[in-house]
C-alpha cells in the first residue's frame, strides 16, 4: 500500500528533501521490487557456468556427519568407525589468491600503458583476461568490506573509514553478522584461508588485547592473519598482528626489513603448510600489503631505476601515458584525455628550486610500486614451484581507489595535511637538506613522504580526479586481472563489462561451484549487490550483466544505469583542501554531471546542460540507491570527521591507571594529547643513577608525545609532525631514588585554528622545565603508532634516542596515572582531515 510522506512541497524545504519527498512512494515500491527480486536471484537464479552443476547451498556451519560406529554394552560388541568426511566441495575446487594493491592509479601500470613496471600484474594478464571498466569505492575500509562480502559497502556499514565511523547505519564500521565474507563461507566448506597485509575493517574501539575480536579477521573467516590493523603503517617498523596478537617484526630495517617483503614470505610459508599438510584443502590467500598507501617507503635502489624518467612533469606524463593506453588497445580508440582541474598546479608554476624535490618523491612512488608488484610475484612462483597454478583463480584487482593526493603540494609528512599544519614545500626541502642529509633520504624509515597530488592525477590517466571522489572515474576505476588457467583462456581483448569490486565474492563462488549459503551462524544473509563475471571469462563481448551501482564517499556522489553515469563532486577537493565548501555546504547545491559512457569512456563530455531530464532521472535514481543500501543521510560520512569530531570513535576513560611493561594500546584507546585534551600525568619512578630509558610515549615517527629519561635529565617532546618538535629538559639530573614525576600539557583555552599548549615538568612539586607547543596535532598522531609505558616500540616518537629503540626504561616504574584536567576538547575545531 502506498503512503504519501512528508505532505506537499511546500513544506519540503530544499530541493533535495523535494525530490525525496516526490519519489518517496516510487522509492518503497522500487526497494521492495529490487528487494524481492534480489532475493528470487539469490536463491532460485545462481546459475554456473564453470561448475558441472553445483552443490546445494546448506547452512553455515555444516552439521556434524553421523557416527557410523556399532554401540554396544562392552568393547567386544562394539565396531569403532570414524564418520565419513563431508565432502563439500567439488574435486578440482580451484585454490583462489585475492590479490589487492593500496592507492594506485588506473594509470600506473607499464602493464597498460602506464610508467612503473609491473611484472606480476603482467604475467597474470599474459595468462588470464583483464578488465577496464571495473571499480571500487574510491575510498579503503568501503572497498574492502564490498570485496569481500559481495555487497555494497554502505549496506555492510562501511561507508567511511573505521576511525570515522558514526552511529548511521551504513557508516558504523561494523560489517554484519548477516553479510558473511567469502573468507566465511569458503572455510566453511573446508578450505584454509588466510589474510595478509592490510586489514583496515576492525572498529577501533575493539583494538584491545582482550578483544572483542569478531571483528578482527580471524573473526570474520580467516584462519590465519598477518599483517596490521590500521589504515597504513611503516614499511620498515609496522605494527603487526598475527591473528589477534601484536607482534614486532622478525627483524629491524638496518638487517633489511620491509613489510611487504616480509608479506610475501609469510603468503609463501602458509602455502607451503598447506600443501606439506593438508593438501587435500584447496586454500584461500587474500594479500593486500599496506602498499602503496603514503608513507612512500622503499629502499633508494628501487626509486633510483626511475631517476630522470618523470622529468617532463605531470601534465606530459599523462599525455604520454595516454597515447600508449591507446596504442595497447586497453582504452577505446575514441576516449579522451580529460582536462586537469583549475585548481591543481600545474608543473610549469613548481619553481626551479622544488623541481628535484618533486621528482624524487615521485621516483620514490615508482620504485615503490614496482618493489610491491614484485612481491606478489612471490606468490605467483611458489605456485608454480608447487605445481598447482593451473587450478588456481587469481584475481589482481589493482588498487581499493584511485591514485591518492593526499599528499597535497609534495610532503615529507602526509600527516601534516590531515593535522592541517601550516608548511610550505620550502621548509620542507631545508628541514629536509639540514636533518636528514637531503633528497636520498626520501623513501626511508626517517621519513613519511608522499608525492604531490598532480602525480596522483597523472596516474589516474586518462580520467579526471583521484583518490576519494566518487563523482570520476580517477577516484573509482582501477585495472583488474584475472587468471584461472585450467578454465580462461588468454585473450587480450579487454573486458569492458561494467563492474565492481561487491562482483567479485559472487564470482569466486560461482568459479568454486558452490551456491552461497542462506543462513550463517544463524544469522539469515541478506542478498548480494554484486553479480558474477564468471559469463565474461571466456567471452569478451559478453552483454554486461550489472545494469546499476551507486558511488558515495564523503559527499561526492555517482550513479550508473546502462550505460549512463551522473555524478557530483561534493564539498570536498582532495588536493586542493583550501577549496573545500565545508562550512557552507548543502547537498542541494551541489552541481551534477552527466555522461554518456558509451560515447565516452573517460567522462570528457558532461552533458548536464544539454539533457536536465535525464539528469534528472539518473539523480532520483541515486537517491533510490542511497535508501536501499543505507547511504542516507548524505554527506553522514563527514560526520566525525568535520561536523562533530569529539563523537568520533575513541576511549570512554578520562583517568588511566597504567603498569609498566604495557604496551601496543592503540591510540583510539588511549589517552589523547593532541589538540583540546589537556592532561596531568603523574609518575611514581625509582631512578637509578643517570637513568635513561621512556617512562611513556605515544605514537612514532610522523607524530607523537613521549616522556622519557636520558643521562639523569628528565625530558618531553611533543612532535607534531617532524616539522614540529617541540622539546623540554629538567633544568638538573634527577636524583637516583623514588620520584614524584608530574608532567602537565595544558592547551589554551580560546579557539584558535591551531590549538597552542603549555607543556610543564614538576619534580617532587616543584617545576623543573616548561615549553611552549606553538603548533598541535588536531587528528591523530600516527595511523598505526600505539601507547607504550617503558619502552617506546615502533618507529621512535623522538629523533633523540632512534639509535637506541626500544629505548626501555632502566628504573622502576610503580605507578602512572593520566587524568584529563581543566577543558576537555575545545569546541569549534571543524577543519580536520583524516589519513585515509
Amino acid at each position: 500500500e502506498e503512503v504519501e510522506i512528508g505532505g506537499s512541497s511546500a513544506l519540503c524545504g530544499s530541493e533535495f528533501l523535494c525530490t525525496l519527498q516526490m519519489i518517496a512512494p516510487r522509492v518503497f515500491a522500487v526497494l521492495l521490487g529490487q528487494y524481492i527480486g534480489a532475493v528470487a536471484t539469490y536463491v532460485e537464479d545462481w546459475e554456473p557456468s564453470v561448475a558441472n552443476g553445483q552443490l546445494p547451498a546448506p547452512d553455515l556451519p555444516m552439521p556434524e556427519m553421523p557416527s557410523e560406529s556399532v554401540i554396544g554394552p562392552t568393547l567386544k560388541t562394539s565396531v569403532n568407525r570414524w564418520p565419513e568426511k563431508r565432502k563439500p566441495l567439488r574435486d578440482d575446487a580451484p585454490n583462489v589468491v585475492l590479490i589487492m594493491n593500496d592507492d594506485s592509479g588506473f594509470g600506473h601500470a607499464d602493464t597498460f600503458g602506464g610508467p612503473v613496471h609491473t611484472p606480476s600484474l603482467s604475467r597474470v594478464a599474459a595468462t588470464g583476461v583483464a578488465y577496464n571498466r571495473f571499480h571500487n569505492h574510491a575510498i579503503c575500509s568501503p572497498s574492502r568490506a564490498s570485496l569481500l562480502t559481495g555487497r555494497n559497502a554502505h549496506a555492510v556499514g562501511s561507508g567511511q573509514i573505521t576511525e570515522l565511523a558514526a552511529g548511521f547505519p551504513g557508516y558504523s564500521g561494523r560489517i554484519p553478522k548477516s553479510a558473511a565474507t567469502v573468507a566465511k563461507v569458503l572455510a566453511g566448506y573446508g578450505y584454509d584461508t588466510a589474510a595478509f597485509g592490510k586489514w583496515h575493517n576492525t572498529p577501533v574501539n575493539d583494538l584491545f588485547r582482550t578483544g572483542p575480536f569478531d571483528m578482527y579477521p580471524t573473526g570474520l573467516g580467516f584462519s590465519y592473519f598477518y599483517g596490521f590493523l590500521a589504515g597504513e603503517t611503516s614499511q620498515y617498523e609496522p605494527r603487526l598482528y598475527e591473528n589477534t596478537n601484536p607482534i614486532e617484526p622478525p627483524y629491524t630495517p638496518e638487517e633489511g626489513y620491509h613489510l611487504t617483503e616480509d608479506l610475501a614470505a609469510q603468503a609463501v610459508k602458509f602455502i607451503r603448510n598447506n600443501r606439506a599438510l593438508t593438501p587435500d584443502r584447496p586454500f584461500f590467500i587474500y594479500f593486500a600489503p599496506g602498499a602503496t598507501h603514503g608513507p612512500h617507503h622503499v629502499a633508494s635502489a628501487w626509486a633510483d631505476k626511475y631517476k630522470g624518467k618523470f622529468d617532463m612533469g605531470w601534465e606530459m606524463l599523462r599525455n604520454i601515458t595516454f597515447q600508449k593506453q591507446k596504442a595497447m588497445g586497453w582504452i577505446p580508440e575514441s576516449a579522451e584525455l580529460t582536462q586537469m582541474h583549475p585548481t591543481m598546479q600545474r608543473w610549469a608554476d613548481i619553481p626551479d628550486s622544488q623541481r628535484a624535490f618533486q621528482l624524487r618523491l615521485m621516483e620514490v612512488y615508482a620504485g615503490f610500486l614496482e618493489h610491491t608488484d614484485t612481491q606478489h610475484g612471490k606468490i605467483l612462483d611458489e605456485l608454480e614451484h608447487q605445481g598447482i597454478i593451473n587450478n588456481t583463480l587469481i584475481v589482481y584487482v589493482f588498487a581499493d581507489n584511485g591514485a591518492s593526493a593526499e599528499g597535497l603540494y609534495g610532503t615529507l609528512s602526509e600527516l601534516l595535511a590531515q593535522n592541517q599544519l601550516p608548511t610550505t614545500v620550502e621548509q620542507q626541502i631545508e628541514t629536509l637538506n639540514n636533518e636528514y642529509g637531503g633528497l636520498q633520504a626520501l623513501g626511508s624509515k626517517h621519513l613519511d613522504n608522499m608525492y604531490h597530488g598532480a602525480w596522483a592525477w597523472a596516474g589516474d590517466t586518462p580520467f579526471k580526479s583521484t583518490k576519494l571522489v566518487g563523482a570520476h572515474f580517477g577516484g573509482t576505476r582501477t585495472p583488474l586481472v584475472i587468471s584461472w588457467p585450467k578454465v580462461i583462456q588468454h585473450d587480450r581483448t579487454p573486458r569492458s563489462q561494467f563492474h565492481h569490486v561487491s562482483d567479485i565474492a559472487p564470482t569466486i563462488y560461482e568459479a568454486v561451484g558452490i551456491k552461497p549459503p542462506g543462513i550463517v551462524d544463524g544469522v539469515a544473509q541478506q542478498p548480494f549487490d554484486g553479480v558474477s563475471m564468471v559469463y565474461t571469462f571466456n567471452n569478451a563481448s559478453a552483454v554486461g550483466r550489472k545494469s546499476a551501482q551507486y558511488f558515495e564517499v564523503m559527499g561526492s556522489r555517482g550513479v550508473y544505469k546502462d550505460g549512463w553515469f551522473a555524478g557530483t563532486l561534493g564539498p570536498r577537493i582532495p588536493w586542493a583542501p583550501n577549496a573545500t565548501r565545508m562550512r557552507l555546504w548543502e547537498p542541494d547545491s551541489d552541481i551534477w554531471e552527466l555522461y554518456n559512457l558509451d560515447a565516452d569512456y573517460s567522462q570528457a563530455h558532461d552533458l548536464a546542460q544539454q539533457m536536465p531530464e535525464k539528469l534528472a532521472e539518473m539523480k532520483s535514481l541515486f537517491l533510490v540507491e542511497a535508501a536501499l543500501n543505507k547511504v542516507l543521510p548524505i554527506g553522514a560520512g563527514l560526520y566525525t570527521l568535520y561536523y562533530h569530531p569529539e563523537e568520533a570513535p575513541k576511549s570512554s576513560l578520562t583517568e588511566w591507571n597504567l603498569f609498566e611493561g604495557q604496551t601496543r594500546i592503540a591510540e583510539s584507546n588511549a589517552p589523547l594529547f593532541r589538540s583540546g585534551f589537556s592532561s596531568l600525568s603523574k609518575i611514581q619512578v625509582e631512578v637509578p643513577e643517570n637513568a635513561s630509558g621512556v617512562l611513556y610515549c605515544i605514537g612514532g615517527t610522523s607524530g607523537g608525545f613521549t616522556v622519557y629519561m636520558d643521562g639523569g635529565y628528565l625530558f618531553a617532546e611533543y612532535v607534531a609532525t617532524l616539522m614540529y618538535p617541540y622539546r623540554v629538559k629538567s633544568s638538573t639530573p634527577i636524583s637516583p631514588g623514588l620520584a614524584d614525576i608530574e608532567v602537565k600539557l595544558i592547551y589554551d583555552t580560546e579557539v584558535a585554528s591551531i590549538p597552542a599548549a603549555n607543556l610543564t615538568l614538576l619534580v617532587g612539586g616543584e617545576v623543573v622545565g616548561e615549553t611552549r607547543v606553538e603548533k598541535s596535532c588536531k587528528v591523530i598522531f600516527d595511523a598505526s603508532e600505539t601507547f607504550d609505558v617503558g619502552m617506546d616500540l615502533g618507529s621512535p616518537v623522538s629523533r633523540v634516542y632512534e639509535e637506541r629503540l626500544p629505548f626501555g626504561f632502566q628504573g622502576k616504574i610503580n605507578k602512572l596515572n593520566i587524568k584529563y584536567i581543566h577543558n576537555s576538547l575545545v569546541a569549534g575545531q571543524r577543519d580536520s582531515v583524516y589519513v585515509i
